[in-house]
C-alpha cells in the first residue's frame, strides 16, 4: 500500500517506521521526478535532500521547531510533505507553487528564500528572539555547499559561533565541496560524539581537570588542543569547530537510521552545531544523476529516459554573449571573464575551456567578483563580469564604491535582465537599469537583438570607465534590422512619425515596431544607451509630435528610462502627454513571460493600445 497519500503534514510522518519512512522517500522521489517532467523546475538538488528532510521533521516538532531553506529549490520533499502535495500540479505557474521557499504559502515555510546566503543570518536573528522570548523553539539552517563560498554565510556563522546560539546549522554537501572522505568509521564516530553518554563523559572530564589545583585550566586547554588536533586528522570539522560549532559528521545524507539518531542527538544539545551531510545530487533518477547540472534547473523532459522534447536548440543572447567573448580573447589577451557560479549560464563554458587561465568562477560572492575586476581593471586587464541580474544587485555596494568611484573599466554582462517567468520574484532582473542609472561614471547599453550585442561589447573596450551591457535569457530575434554605427548617448530612429512617439530599449523594440505597424505616422526610437541618453534625439522627437510619448522598458518604472526621458524634458516648452510601460512598483508574481508581458500592457496588444489611448 503506498504511504505518500496518508502524508498530509509532518505529524504523520511521526506514525511511522523507519523502513516505511524508507518506502515514502522512493516515492517522493517518484512523485517529484513525475511531476518536474511536466512543470520544469529544479529537479537534481531535490532529488538529494529527500532522506534528511524526512528525518528533520521526523524529529522535530515543525512549525513550532523552525527550519530555514538557504536556496529553496532543495525544498521539494518540504512542501510535499507539508500540505501541497495536492497542488502540486502548480509548481512554477501563475498563482501555483512557488519554486523556492514562500511564507505566504505556507505556516512551514519560515523565510524567502531564492538568494542564496540568507538562511544562517536569518535564523540567528529567529534565534535572537526566541531567547528574548523564553522559547524553547529550535531553529534549524539547511545551507547547501556552495553557500560556504558566499560571504553573508561566513558573517552569520562568524556571530553565531561568537553569540553561542542554539542554531543546527545542517551542511547539504552535495559536490564533495569540504570533504571527499566519508565512510562508516567517520560516520559512526559522529553519531557517537553526539551520544548523551559521550557528552556526560566529555563535560564530566572537562569538571576533573578544572578541578586540579593550580594547572587544572592549563591541563584542560591542553586537552582541548590535543582533541581539536585529532579532529582535523579524523574529519574536516576543525573550521566550523574554530568558529564556535559543535562540528558533526560527515553523514551520509541518505541513510534514515543514522540521520535520525544524529537528529535526536543534536536536539538535546544547546549550543551551535554543524551537522555535515553528503548526499548525491539527482538521486533515485538515473539521468539526473549522470547530468546533475543539466537537471538542476530543467523545463519539460520525457520521464522514461531523461530527454528534453525534440526541436532544434534556440540561440539565446547568452551563447551570442559567449561566442562573441571568446572572439574578442583570441585577439586580446587582457581579456578575463568572470562568473559567480554561472558558468553554464551565462554562456561562458567555451571560454573557460579555451582559456581556463583567464577564467575565473568564484562561486556565490558577487561581491568579490565585482570587487577582484576593479582591481583587475586597475592595472591593466579588461575583465568581463557576467551575473544574472538578479544576483549581481547582491554587489550593489561594490559596483559604487570600488568600480564607478575609480571609473576601473570594468564591463559588465548583465544576463537575464528583465522578466524570467516561472522562477518568480526573487529571480525577475528588473531592477538593474534603475540602479546602475544612479551611478556616476557607469555606461548602460541595451542591445535590441544579437548583432548589436556583440557590438556593444567590441565598443565596450574602448570605453574608459565601467560599462553595463544588459540582456535577457530569451532565444535571439529571428531577422534583427541592420544597426548603425555605435556612438555613446546616441539613439537610432527605427520609424519617423508625427502623431506619437515611442522610445524603448532591448529586444521589445520589435515588439514595439509590430505594435504599431498598422499605425500610421508613429515613430519609432531606439534609444540604445540607457546612460547617457540622447537627450538632443528625445527632445526633437518628442517636439515634433507635439508632446505625445510613450517609453516601453521591461525594467522597473520608478527611477528607469522612462523616468530619465521625462526628467529630459522637464523643461520642454510644450504640455507633454505621455506614459510610462514598465514594472510598476510590486513584485511580479511568477508566470510564463507571455503571459507576465500581457498583464503588464508589455505585449504587442497592449502596447498597440497605449498608443491609441495616447493619440
Amino acid at each position: 500500500m503506498s504511504i505518500l497519500p496518508n502524508i498530509s503534514t509532518p505529524r504523520d510522518l511521526k506514525k511511522l517506521s523507519v523502513a516505511e519512512l524508507e518506502i515514502l522517500a522512493q516515492e517522493i522521489r517518484e512523485f517529484i521526478v513525475a511531476h518536474v517532467s511536466q512543470t520544469g523546475g529544479h529537479l537534481a538538488s531535490s532529488l538529494g535532500t529527500v532522506e534528511f528532510t524526512l528525518a528533520m521533521h521526523y524529529v522535530f516538532n515543525t512549525p513550532h521547531d523552525k527550519i530555514l531553506w538557504d536556496v529553496g529549490h532543495q525544498g521539494y520533499a518540504h512542501k510535499i510533505i507539508t500540505g501541497r502535495k495536492d497542488r502540486f500540479e502548480t509548481l512554477r505557474q501563475r498563482g501555483g507553487l512557488s519554486a523556492f521557499i514562500n511564507p505566504g504559502e505556507s505556516p512551514y515555510d519560515v523565510f524567502i528564500s531564492g538568494h542564496s546566503g540568507n538562511a544562517i543570518p536569518a535564523a540567528s536573528g529567529i534565534c535572537e528572539t526566541m531567547a528574548l522570548a523564553g522559547c524553547s523553539n529550535r531553529v534549524i539552517a539547511v545551507i547547501g555547499d556552495g553557500s560556504l563560498s558566499n560571504g553573508l554565510t561566513f558573517e552569520g556563522l562568524n556571530f553565531v559561533g561568537t553569540k553561542k546560539q542554539n542554531l543546527i546549522v545542517v551542511l547539504n554537501d552535495n559536490k564533495m565541496f569540504i570533504s571527499s572522505r566519508v565512510g562508516a568509521i567517520a560516520d559512526y564516530l559522529s553519531r557517537i560524539m553526539t551520544s548523551k553518554r559521550v557528552r556526560d563523559v566529555r563535560e564530566g572530564i572537562k569538571g576533573i581537570l578544572k578541578g586540579i589545583p593550580g594547572f587544572g585550566d592549563t591541563i584542560y586547554k591542553v586537552a582541548k588542543q590535543v582533541e581539536s588536533n585529532v579532529k582535523g586528522v579524523v574529519t574536516e570539522g576543525l573550521l566550523f569547530e574554530e568558529m564556535g560549532f559543535r562540528y558533526v559528521g560527515p553523514i551520509d545524507g541518505h541513510n534514515l537510521d543514522h540521520l535520525i539518531e544524529s537528529f535526536r542527538n543534536i536536539s538535546e544539545m544547546h549550543e551551535p552545531i554543524l551537522l555535515h551531510l553528503i548526499t548525491q545530487k539527482g538521486r533515485g533518477y538515473t539521468p539526473a544523476m549522470k547530468d546533475p547540472e543539466h537537471f538542476h534547473g530543467v523545463g519539460k523532459f520525457d520521464l522514461e529516459n531523461g530527454d528534453i522534447p525534440s526541436k532544434a536548440p534556440a540561440l539565446t543572447y547568452s551563447d551570442v554573449f559567449g561566442k562573441q567573448l571568446v572572439s574578442m580573447a583570441k585577439k586580446d589577451p587582457r581579456i578575463i571573464a568572470i562568473t559567480a557560479a554561472m558558468t553554464s549560464g551565462t554562456g561562458l563554458k567555451a571560454f573557460a575551456h579555451r582559456f581556463p587561465e583567464r577564467f575565473h568562477d568564484v562561486g556565490i560572492a558577487e561581491g568579490h567578483a565585482v570587487t577582484m575586476a576593479a582591481g583587475m581593471a586597475l592595472f591593466g586587464l579588461k575583465p568581463v563580469v557576467a551575473i544574472y541580474s538578479t544576483f549581481l544587485q547582491r554587489s550593489y555596494d561594490e559596483i559604487i564604491h570600488d568600480v564607478a568611484l575609480q571609473n576601473a573599466p570594468v564591463i559588465f554582462a548583465i544576463d537575464r535582465a528583465g522578466l524570467v517567468g516561472p522562477d518568480g520574484p526573487t529571480h525577475h532582473g528588473v531592477f538593474d537599469l534603475s540602479y546602475f542609472r544612479s551611478i556616476p561614471n557607469v555606461t548602460v547599453m541595451v542591445p535590441r537583438d544579437q548583432l548589436m550585442l556583440t557590438k556593444m561589447l567590441e565598443y565596450a573596450l574602448k570605453i574608459q570607465g565601467p560599462v553595463a551591457i544588459r540582456y535577457p535569457r530569451e532565444k535571439i530575434v529571428e531577422s534583427p534590422v541592420k544597426s548603425s554605427r555605435l556612438k555613446t548617448g546616441k539613439a537610432e530612429i527605427l520609424r519617423e512619425g508625427s502623431k506619437a512617439a515611442v522610445f524603448c530599449v532591448g529586444p521589445l523594440c520589435y515588439t514595439v515596431l509590430d505594435a504599431v505597424g498598422d499605425l500610421d505616422d508613429i515613430a519609432v526610437v531606439d534609444l540604445i544607451f540607457a546612460k547617457p541618453l540622447d537627450t538632443k534625439t528625445i527632445i526633437e522627437v518628442v517636439r515634433s509630435c507635439n508632446g505625445r510619448f510613450i517609453v516601453v522598458e521591461d525594467g522597473c518604472i520608478q527611477g528607469g528610462v522612462g523616468s530619465a526621458v521625462v526628467e529630459t524634458l522637464g523643461e520642454l516648452d510644450i504640455p507633454l502627454r505621455f506614459q510610462l510601460l514598465g514594472i510598476p512598483d510590486t513584485f511580479v508574481e511568477q508566470g510564463s513571460l507571455d503571459d507576465l508581458r500581457k498583464r503588464l500592457s508589455l505585449d504587442r496588444q497592449g502596447i498597440h493600445n497605449a498608443v491609441l489611448k495616447l493619440l
